[in-house]
Parts: C-alpha cells; structure tokens; sequence
C-alpha cells in the first residue's frame, strides 16, 4: 500500500477506527493528520496513534493526498464549500463515509469532478471486524481503487458495489444491522432475566451463543446460512419449537420490513442533503 497523506476531516469514532487500524497494520502516523474542532479528540489520537493533528480543515486538506470526509451529513455541504473556496483540491482524492449523499452531490458541494469514492462502513470497525460497502464511477484509476480498499480492509471487510443504489441495501445490511442484533439480544437477555436469570449470566450465554454462531457462519461458508440453522434443529425438539414460533410470527417479513426501512431513509436523506 502506497502510503499517500491522508487527512481526515472529523474525529469521530469512526475516524479513530480507521486511524487505528491503518497504524496498527503499519501504516506510518506521520502520513496521517486529524482535524476536528475538538482538541480532546485530537489530543487522544496524537497521544495513543502518535498521528499528526489541527483544528484547522484547511490546513488538513492542503498538506493531504487523501481526503476523508467524516463529519455528519448535516454538516457536509458546510465543510465541503469551505474547502473548495480557499484552495485548489485537484489532483486529490476523496472518500466520504456519510450515509445517504450521493456521488454527484458529494461533488457539487465541492463544486468540480473530483476523484471520489463513497464508502459505507460499520460500528465492528472499531475492533476491525467490520464491513464497508464502496462505491465508485469506473473511471476512477486502479491504483486509487486498490487504495481505498486497501485502507478500509485495515478494518475489517470491504465489498465493491457497481450500482451506486446498492449502497442503500449495504446500509440496511450491515451498516445499521449491528443494532439489528443488539435488539436480539438485548430481548433475549431480558426475557431470560425475567425468568430469573441474573444481569450477568443471562449476558454470558446471549452474547457467547451469537459470538459463537457467527464463527460458524464464517468458517463454514460452504454452507448456506439456512442449511446451519437446519442443522441445529431437531425435528420435534427444543430449537424446532422457537423457529415455529418465529416463523408463526413471520419473523422474515418484520426483518424484511425493517431492512425496507433502512433503505428508505437512506434514499430520503439523498434528497434532503
């Protein structure tokens, strides 16, 4: 991986996560700068990764090869503008990780026809397990193509999607379905609970058992996922009477609906930024 200076633009979690992961995969923290408004986010990045920081955006985006912009959609068109007006971007290459604005608005806001990938990534890359879904137009050059995957793959997974519509169906698949599973088992939890279970033992054996189902997803890819639930479920036994209930319950068409939901605020906030 060609180490390009690459500056972030907000310092959120996020951000942290990538910046953790390119270090801690070798990439040198002299090539990365941090600009934030913050000064104890800042503080936290250059103390703990050792990478190179400023309140100023402008400064960030002048010394960059790599601009990433990390701050909230609301804020965006704000920072974008705000950089366009007081330097020359060309030559340089951006990535978003904002849901829900799209390529050519991310490009109108800084106003030319920049080199740009739009990314989609999750909360699991805090401890580098997530997944990110990228977009970008075919024109964009091999070489930064690779090195967009290449920093996003620091942190877990990442999945080229050639319709930018599909970022949507990445959003409600994995980047809000961590919250999708928190529910589950933070439902599981509680019902235990009230069975008498205690806080702690009913989190152990909810949040063991998910661990422990998803390793088998992962290192038994050969399967399909419903060929290992059918596994597991013996014809009249304990897991076949809780699958009845959910499917009496027509849990596929509440996960359906919900994911329906997702995109649909997704595509709702393409229009409102």
């Amino acid at each position: 991986m060609s180490e390009k200076t690459i500056a972030f633009i907000g310092a959120g979690n996020m951000t942290r996560s990538i910046i953790s992961g390119l270090v801690n995969s070798g990439y040198a923290p002299q090539k990365i700068i941090a600009s934030n408004p913050s000064v104890g986010k800042l503080e936290a990045l250059a103390s703990e990764l050792g990478v190179n920081t400023t309140q100023d955006n402008q400064e960030a985006a002048q010394r960059a090869d790599v601009i990433v912009l990390a701050v909230k959609p609301q804020l965006m068109e704000g920072v974008c503008q705000d950089l366009a007006s007081k330097q020359n971007l060309d030559g340089k290459l951006f990535v978003s990780i904002a849901a829900g604005i799209s390529h050519a608005r991310l490009l109108a806001m800084l106003g030319g026809d920049y080199d740009l990938v739009r990314t989609m990534p999750n909360t699991p890359s805090l401890l580098s397990k997530g997944m990110t879904g990228l977009f970008a137009p075919s024109t964009l050059a091999d070489e930064l193509r690779d090195f967009v995957d290449q920093m996003m793959s620091s942190v877990g997974e990442t999945l080229w999607v050639t319709k930018e519509s599909d970022i949507d169906i990445v959003i409600a698949t994995a980047g809000s379905s961590p919250a999708y599973f928190f529910l589950f088992l933070e439902s599981m939890q509680n019902h235990a609970m009230s069975l008498g279970m205690s806080q702690s033992d009913s989190r152990k054996l909810v949040q063991q058992a998910m661990l422990g189902a998803a390793e088998m997803v992962c290192h038994n890819d050969h399967l399909e996922i419903g060929e290992l639930r059918a596994q597991v479920t013996s014809k009249g036994g304990t897991t076949n009477q809780a699958i009845e209930s959910f499917q009496e319950s027509d849990l596929p068409a509440i996960v359906a609906k919900a994911m329906d939901a997702a995109i649909s605020r997704a595509q709702q906030m393409s229009k409102q930024f």
